[in-house]
């Protein structure tokens, strides 16, 4: 074997490290893999920002999949919520991505988008992990709301997950429980399963513009399907709310980051 092919070996077992790493922060924490694959593309493997929101989005595509059968057969779906949600999301995913194709040659733009999107998932960890130790868990086994409410929900997402390439754990998670009063596991669950369809049309747009990294992407996704079994096993040995308030300072750091590159871009 050549040096280069060593070298890419080597590169490609790293990035299943790091799907590995995120999928079980994502599962420990309840947040999704994206929020920190994103930002490792961007920092540490220094990906054009477009390649690492494409490659993103694709890698979780295979760890919304997973994740989505794992609380299938939990029982922890909502069909009627995921149904409404899917459909909606994924024409909202169309927009973003239609949007996306724009805001690629705009990288102060995207930067700033990621920056504050960050920033509203460092406030909201911040505050979950400081002031909401222990969240009074709601019972059912349905997402409560309105179809308009739910749809409303999806087609927003939808538009941020084309856009930026984020949104399962990190907003219809938190958009179920504290906007329609959901249980916490059907939250997750359900979030997991609507969210497949807003991946994958995200990820088929990020495709055809050619800003994926599709053997990353799979290093990527296989590290997080292992991952987030590994994380959701630990929710029950560690402290979650200490890890959540500290991560949520990391991605304080990784916002202000992306704020700034935007900023320098623009001038």
């Amino acid at each position: 074997m050549c040096i280069r092919d060593r070298l890419i070996a080597m590169i490609e077992v790293v990035l299943l490290i790091t799907g590995l790493i995120a999928g079980t922060l994502g599962g420990l924490l309840g947040i999704g893999g994206c929020v920190i694959m994103l930002p490792a593309l961007a920092f540490l493997f220094k990906y054009p920002l477009p390649v690492a929101i494409g490659t993103t989005i694709t890698a979780v595509i295979l760890t919304a999949s997973s994740g989505a059968y794992g609380h299938i057969r939990l029982k922890n779906v909502d069909y009627s919520t995921t149904k409404v949600v899917a459909v909606s999301g994924a024409v909202g995913a169309m927009v973003g991505s239609m949007a996306f194709f724009y805001l690629s040659n705009q990288l102060w733009l995207l930067n700033l988008i990621l920056g504050f999107a960050f920033l509203y998932v460092s406030i909201r960890m911040i505050y979950e992990g400081i002031f909401r130790k222990k969240m009074v868990e709601r019972v059912g086994n349905e997402v409560p709301g309105s179809i308009k409410a739910k749809a409303t929900i999806g087609f927003t997402i939808g538009i941020v997950t084309g856009i930026v390439g984020l949104g399962g754990g990190y907003a219809l998670v938190p958009s179920f429980i504290y906007l329609l009063s959901s249980p916490i596991k059907i939250a997750v669950g359900t979030s997991l399963a609507s969210f497949i369809s807003m991946a994958v049309v995200s990820g088929a747009f990020k495709l055809y513009q050619g800003v994926v990294d599709v053997v990353a992407a799979i290093a990527l996704g296989i590290g997080t399907i292992i991952g987030a079994q590994i994380g959701a096993r630990l929710t029950k040995i560690a402290p979650s709310w200490a890890i959540k308030a500290t991560f949520g300072f990391v991605f304080l750091y990784v916002s202000l980051k992306f704020i700034w590159q935007g900023y320098v871009c623009l001038v």
